[in-house]
């Protein structure tokens, strides 16, 4: 049986747990130091807390300015952009400041929305028509890392493997099968992921800060949903929109994604949600 190497790393205010399988400790190593590297560059690009990254520079635009971005920041936004047109606008990365106020619980009404900013087309670019609009990759960055991750440890020659950002994105790669359990308030569900995402998302964590631009956001629908998709970013993605859907929307949408459960709130289990089209 192949060993399982295990690495740590804290990053994005969590803890990266990777888990890689081969033969060879030190190729494992050797893997884990790229990736760990790997993390914190995508840290340092899309991170809205760090001066002088990215999204930084995206949030202190000013009107008809145009920002040239680094591959990793693009190709983030531009998966961001096709979420939006997927979830019908319920996935949006310009809400930092709603969001912003609703972790911190502040008093009062969240900032009215304001600003404009536009991807130049053709360009890694992004351009303010006019400021008050503020990026955060929050509900996608940590699955974004790990889709990366997986790609990287697959060219050190690292067959299967888990990695994981906390306890919420898990990415399984490779022939091995992984088992987590979903654990509602009365009952734990076991899943197998193989050459799957899960990712999982609820209520009461950093003050309920998922933000709806639909305008529903004061209730979120369940307690906890978790999705399983094949990339970890858009397990993230579908696991954060899912928090503002109702139970026949999730049913809609359940076809696109390779498993959908949600947590009960009468009965504290957890629920499959079927694809009812």
């Amino acid at each position: 049986m192949t060993p399982t190497h295990t690495f740590e790393h804290k990053a994005m205010k969590t803890t990266f747990k990777l888990r890689l399988q081969h033969q060879d400790k030190k190729q494992a190593q050797s893997a884990a130091t790229c990736a760990i590297d790997l993390i914190d560059e995508i840290e340092n690009k899309l991170s809205r807390y760090r001066a002088g990254s990215d999204v930084w520079q995206i949030n202190h635009m000013e009107a008809g300015q145009t920002l040239f971005l680094s591959e990793l920041c693009y190709d983030c936004l531009c998966l961001s952009l096709e979420a939006s047109a997927q979830t019908m606008g319920l996935f949006d990365v310009t809400l930092g400041r709603q969001i912003e106020h609703q972790k911190r619980n502040e008093d009062g009404q969240p900032p009215e929305l304001s600003g404009q900013l536009a991807m130049v087309p053709n360009r890694p670019a992004i351009h303010c028509n006019e400021p008050g609009r503020e990026i955060d990759l929050g509900g996608v960055g940590k699955g974004f890392a790990l889709d990366r991750v997986r790609e990287l440890v697959r060219d050190w020659d690292i067959e299967s493997g888990i990695i994981s950002a906390g306890a919420s994105t898990h990415l399984a790669f490779g022939p091995q099968e992984w088992t987590i359990g979903l654990s509602g308030k009365n009952e734990t569900k076991d899943v197998t992921l193989r050459d799957q995402a899960l990712s999982a998302s609820g209520s009461g964590i950093q003050n309920e800060h998922i933000i709806s631009p639909a305008g529903h956001q004061e209730a979120y629908r369940h307690p906890r949903v978790w999705v399983l998709h094949e990339s970890a970013a858009w397990a993230d993605i579908w696991s954060t929109t899912a928090m503002l859907m109702t139970v026949d929307e999730l049913g809609a949408h359940a076809g696109q994604l390779a498993g959908l459960f949600v947590e009960n709130p009468e009965t504290g289990g957890v629920d499959t949600i079927p694809a009812t089209r």
